[in-house]
C-alpha cells in the first residue's frame, strides 16, 4: 500500500510495532476545549475515504469516525478544558491533551507519528511530521476522531449557550461569532486570553 498507509508500514517494516497516530482538535478557536486523539490502525486496513479531517466534509466525518472506531487496535482521548488553555498557554494544553491521549491507549505503542509537535515527556519513539494528517493514516485517523469529538461536544455547549451558535462554528473566529460575542459578551467557554474575545468592545 502507497500513500497514507505506506508512510506508516514504512515504520512498521523497521520493527517498530504497534504505529500510534496523534492529532488534535480545537487549537485555533476562540471558544471551547482543545481535544487531542491517538490512534492506532491495523497493519493492513484500508478506510475508504479517510483523510485530514478538515478535508472530509461535515456530512461524512461521522461515517469515517464510526469506521475508524470500528476497526482501530486502540484509541485514546484526551481533552484540555478552557480553564486549562487560558492558565498554561494553547500550545502547552494542546501537549497536554496528547499525552492524555497516548496514556489512555490499552498497551503501549512501538512509535508516535505526531502533527507538528513532540512530546519529550514521553519515553516513546516519536516523529513530528508537518501536516502529518496528509502522509501518515494513523494521524488522519485521529485527527477525524477528535473533530468528531470536539464536534460533539460543541453541540452539547450549544444547548447551555445557544446565543453563539456553537452548533454551526463550534467556536471558530466566524464574523458570526465575533458578532454574537459582541452583542452577549463571553461565555465560560471562551478563551479571554485570545484576541477577538477581550480585544473588542463588549457590552459590560
Amino acid at each position: 500500500m502507497s500513500g497514507l498507509y505506506g508512510y506508516d508500514n514504512s515504520f512498521r517494516r523497521e520493527g517498530c510495532g504497534r504505529v500510534a497516530g496523534i492529532d488534535e482538535a480545537g487549537r485555533g478557536p476562540i471558544a471551547g476545549p482543545v481535544v487531542a486523539a491517538c490512534v492506532v490502525l491495523p497493519e493492513d486496513t484500508v478506510i475508504r475515504g479517510l483523510k485530514d479531517s478538515k478535508l472530509i466534509p461535515p456530512k461524512d466525518i461521522g461515517r469515517i469516525f464510526e469506521k475508524v472506531i470500528g476497526c482501530a487496535l486502540d484509541i485514546g482521548v484526551g481533552i484540555s478544558s478552557v480553564d486549562i488553555i487560558e492558565s498554561i498557554n494553547i500550545y502547552q494544553a494542546t501537549k497536554l491533551a496528547m499525552r492524555q491521549a497516548v496514556s489512555h491507549l490499552g498497551e503501549r505503542p512501538g512509535i508516535l507519528l505526531i502533527d507538528a509537535v513532540k512530546l519529550p515527556e514521553l519515553d516513546i519513539r516519536q516523529v513530528s511530521i508537518i501536516k502529518g494528517e496528509l502522509k501518515s493514516a494513523s494521524i488522519a485517523a485521529a485527527s477525524v476522531v477528535a473533530k468528531y469529538v470536539r464536534d460533539r461536544l460543541m453541540l452539547h455547549y450549544h444547548g447551555i449557550y445557544p446565543e453563539y451558535g456553537f452548533d454551526q462554528h463550534k467556536g471558530y473566529c466566524t464574523k458570526e461569532h465575533l458578532d454574537r460575542v459582541a452583542k452577549f459578551g463571553p461565555c465560560p467557554l471562551h478563551r479571554k486570553t485570545f484576541n477577538g474575545v477581550m480585544t473588542m468592545k463588549l457590552p459590560f
